[in-house]
């Protein structure tokens, strides 16, 4: 080691962002002690000392008093430039996705679903809950309506078999057009908590989505979003 030009504690910082980046080193994993690095790569405890402030102000590792310092679990990233899969994303990211199906079920519309989807009060839909998972750790909660009469014949097997949007496609021929989203920041109530693994009263993401195909909404979905797994990106360009 430290044969570049660089400064040795952000050659050390490297090495270290490197073995997060690899997975060599994973989320809330616990990395080396000061004195474990200086013996390692022959420096000082002081360089060291930069190294772990340097990453630490970046975002990269924290701190426990008593316990060490650890990597931080790395931010999910959304772009919202276009229509997106929550499966396919994390797939890209290199993470492994899941859904998990927590109730499917067929129920009349109350008066917020009917006036979401524009349908009449008491209009057959689609109740679809599932808990989304990356690498085995829950990080989103997330309700779906669709009009029962716009996808008739959808059930829970397809639907633990394929992503939405596929089956959307594939077998119904349903084309979107346009979504809309809207973003808020809530307390997670008890059941939200459960499902997340997180504290109850904690501040997360609701995400609000509003799918159309042609002038009609074709699903509308509610998602709660750990924000400290989470971030969603927006590029702003001017005409």
């Amino acid at each position: 080691m430290l044969k570049s030009k660089s400064p040795l504690y952000y050659q050390l910082a490297n090495i270290i962002l490197n073995e997060i980046k690899e997975k060599k080193l994973k989320g809330d994993e616990k990395i080396l002690t000061e004195r474990e690095y200086c013996e390692k790569y022959n420096i000082s405890r002081a360089t060291v000392r930069q190294a772990i402030s340097y990453l630490e102000q970046k975002g990269y590792i924290y701190k426990i008093q008593g316990k060490g310092t650890f990597v931080s679990p790395q931010m999910m990233k959304q772009k919202l430039l276009k229509f997106y899969s929550f499966t396919e994303e994390m797939k890209k990211q290199g993470k492994e996705p899941k859904s998990k199906i927590l109730s499917f079920k067929e129920q009349k519309a109350d008066e917020k679903i009917s006036k979401e989807l524009k349908i009449e009060k008491e209009d057959s839909v689609y109740e679809l809950i599932r808990l989304r998972i990356a690498d085995e750790e829950a990080v989103m909660y997330e309700k779906t309506y669709i009009p029962a009469s716009k996808l008739k014949g959808l059930n829970k097997k397809e639907l633990s078999n394929s992503p939405l949007y596929d089956i959307f496609q594939s077998k119904y021929n349903i084309v979107f057009s346009k979504a809309v989203e809207r973003f808020s920041t809530i307390k997670s109530d008890k059941k939200i908590s459960k499902s997340l693994s997180i504290l109850e009263d904690s501040p997360i993401i609701k995400l609000q989505r509003w799918t159309y195909t042609g002038m009609e909404i074709i699903e509308y979905t509610i998602s709660y979003v750990r924000g400290d797994r989470f971030e969603f990106e927006v590029e702003l360009k001017e005409d």
